[in-house]
């Protein structure tokens, strides 16, 4: 394991909704138009405290995505600044909860926090710990030629090149394999 439980489920989640942006996908369509594509994210993605599904907290959401997007455009150290401004500006005072089956872990912001600030600081408290413990090489963009997808590498030897938004790995595979064809019989 790379990092403790909470810290992968809230990278994870970062993922996915950086992801949502238009400019991360082959498609390039924003994929958090509606209540309806929230609700979807937060079935994968659960956060504690109120949700209040209204067009406003949706919006507030799409807003934080570029901003978290951007951690992915910096080394560790541009990183540092823009974490700690996460934190400021989410009013950030971790304490250790234990709840809904989930071990003592960290929670930073208050339960009726808005959501999209409960997200923006849970993704910086995550980006906070890959920075501590020296991990920032495995936040990585896809290397397919195609895509701007990002992700986090979880594996063992920090070997994964490409995200999991479009099947990228898969398809650039496949390219690779009829190039190689290609030039075999060619």
């Amino acid at each position: 394991m790379v990092f403790i439980r909470d810290t992968e489920l809230s990278l994870r989640a970062a993922v996915a909704l950086v992801n949502t942006l238009p400019e991360t996908n082959i498609e390039g369509v924003d994929g958090l138009v509606s209540a309806t594509d929230l609700d979807d994210y937060l079935r994968g993605f659960p956060y504690t405290g109120a949700i209040v599904r209204d067009e406003e907290e949706l919006a507030a959401v799409r807003r934080i995505r570029s901003r978290i997007r951007g951690l992915w455009e910096v080394d560790r150290v541009g990183a540092v600044p823009l974490v700690n401004a996460m934190l400021r500006d989410g009013h950030a005072l971790p304490q250790l909860v234990i709840h809904d089956g989930y071990d003592w872990h960290i929670h930073a912001t208050e339960a009726s926090a808005p959501l999209a600030t409960r997200m923006l600081v849970e993704a910086a408290m995550a980006f906070a710990e890959v920075i501590r413990t020296d991990q920032w090489d495995r936040v990585r963009r896809c290397a397919a030629d195609d895509c701007d997808g990002v992700y986090v590498d979880y594996s063992k030897n920090g070997s994964k090149r490409y995200c999991d938004t479009g099947n990228c790995g898969n398809r650039m595979n496949v390219n690779a394999y009829r190039r190689r064809k290609s030039a075999e019989t060619g």
